[in-house]
């Protein structure tokens, strides 16, 4: 670990620095503050808010003067995607609409990390009302790779996975709808977990579809992300979409005896749709993880699965009513402040007949046992990729790249959206890098609330393969 560069450092890391009085943490907010100026090339920050951020750092400086206790994440800059409601603060979700919104509550997982002693610095690029899988925005331009800005972040938590890669907080906030956690965790690199529906409270986060929002978070490591569950997850009687189950020490787990080790663990590889079409190249990398998890004592299996396309058409005849019906007051009074995509994909949500929408969600339950019974009942995960191809280039998925840019976009989270109509919780790790330069990762798939399971995993994976220890140069490119 170097203070010096204290970027460097891990999430947990810095905040152990912080608490042992190795660096202050209104030091920290500075670092990361000062690199945020520097990489305005990524287009990844929509706001920072420096007098904030540092008053809330110094805050946590003087607690620990005092001998009082920081919190777990006592010092810790984050940064959020825009659609976290924060009382008194411009909260714009990606568009013309809200530009001017100001919410008069906090959400829920913004007070728990207040309370955790994070210092939030800024809110980050989204798609527009994030609806959107590849970072493009029409109003705020394409948020961009670090690894390379001319590629794709993924979406719509695009400003997330591209300020956690760059090194300019130490973790984010995403919402996953189909893959919008995991996919610009992917994609730029950096671990993402969508946890159980229901896990996380919802209270005060933009809405979009009541049946599929679920937030998670964003990090550099498995272990940062298990210290940021631990603060987030719980029932919250704001939300009564909130199950009461108990919640984990999720990081401890990942220090016990078998640490390191995988002896005992059943991983299945399904047999069907997440490797059909698979390109070579990152058929080749998810092989090399099933190879690491083998090595470390797991059991790999090939598993039978129910029809996941299926699942993801379901998806869609879910999502797009309940979009199109929040939306529905916009759309009549304010259609030309959508881009166009959005707006587009909002019309189709009114097209869509009562029946199939009542039918894909009966269908949901049935469909969620099959997997619990089915192949979740002999396995402790399931591993898939995330991504079928290698990360496109925003030219590819511009809106004027024609007939080909429908295709690109619609592949983007064919292999996230089933998981979403599941609910179940999924962990995207970093799995290497295709010839192109940019991450890839494979996906951990549970069952419901078995989130401790999927983190102690991706642990020992990440840890034996190193790749989360890469990171990318903020240097610009042409």
């Amino acid at each position: 670990m170097s203070v010096a560069d204290p970027w460097t450092l891990s999430l947990c890391e810095a905040a152990d620095a912080v608490r042992s009085g190795r660096i202050k943490a209104e030091a920290l907010a500075e670092a990361c503050l000062d690199r945020i100026e520097q990489a305005g090339h990524l287009n990844c920050v929509v706001a920072a808010d420096r007098d904030a951020a540092l008053e809330s750092a110094r805050i946590t400086d003087r607690a620990i003067a005092q001998g009082r206790d920081p919190g777990v994440l006592g010092g810790v800059p984050l940064a959020h995607k825009d659609m976290f409601y924060r009382k008194g603060r411009v909260t714009e979700c990606g568009s013309l609409i809200r530009r001017d919104f100001v919410p008069d509550a906090t959400a829920a997982v913004l007070e728990r990390l207040d309370r955790a002693g994070a210092v939030d610095l800024a809110r980050l690029h989204m798609a527009e009302f994030a609806m959107g899988p590849s970072g493009h925005n029409a109003h705020l331009g394409r948020c961009r790779n670090p690894w390379n800005p001319d590629h794709i972040t993924g979406g719509s938590s695009s400003g997330s996975g591209s300020a956690v890669a760059a090194r300019l907080a130490f973790g984010a906030l995403g919402s996953d709808t189909g893959g919008s956690v995991r996919l610009p965790a992917a994609m730029c690199g950096v671990v993402g977990l969508k946890p159980t529906q229901g896990r996380v409270s919802r209270y005060g986060s933009m809405p979009l579809s009541d049946s599929l929002d679920c937030i998670g978070p964003l990090a550099r490591t498995v272990r940062d992300v298990a210290r940021l569950m631990g603060v987030l997850a719980g029932a919250d009687p704001r939300d009564p979409g909130t199950v009461a189950a108990p919640v984990p020490d999720y990081e401890s787990a990942l220090n016990g005896a078998s640490a390191g080790r995988l002896d005992g663990v059943r991983i299945g590889l399904p047999t069907s749709f997440y490797f059909d079409g698979l390109d070579p190249e990152v058929a080749e990398l998810v092989d090399a993880a099933r190879r690491t998890l083998e090595s470390l004592g797991a059991g790999v299996v090939d598993v039978d699965i129910p029809d996941h396309r299926q699942l993801g058409e379901l998806a869609g005849v879910v999502f797009t009513p309940e979009a199109a019906t929040l939306h529905l007051p916009w759309l009549r009074e304010r259609p030309g402040d959508y881009g166009e995509q959005v707006r587009a994909r909002l019309l189709q949500g009114l097209t869509l007949p009562a029946t199939a929408y009542l039918q894909a969600r009966t269908l949901r339950g049935r469909m969620l046992a099959d997997m619990v019974e089915g192949p979740l009942r002999h396995c402790d995960a399931l591993l898939t990729p995330v991504l079928k191809h290698p990360v496109p280039t925003g030219a590819e998925t511009d809106v004027g790249a024609g007939a080909g840019m429908a295709k690109v976009v619609g592949g983007l989270a064919e292999l996230t959206r089933p998981l979403s109509y599941l609910g179940l919780p999924g962990l995207s790790v970093p799995a290497g890098f295709t010839a192109n330069g940019l991450p890839t990762a494979i996906q951990l798939i549970g069952k419901p609330f078995s989130e401790g399971e999927l983190l102690s995993i991706g642990h020992a994976y990440e840890v034996a393969s190193g790749w989360t220890r890469q990171a990318p140069s903020l240097q610009s490119r042409s």
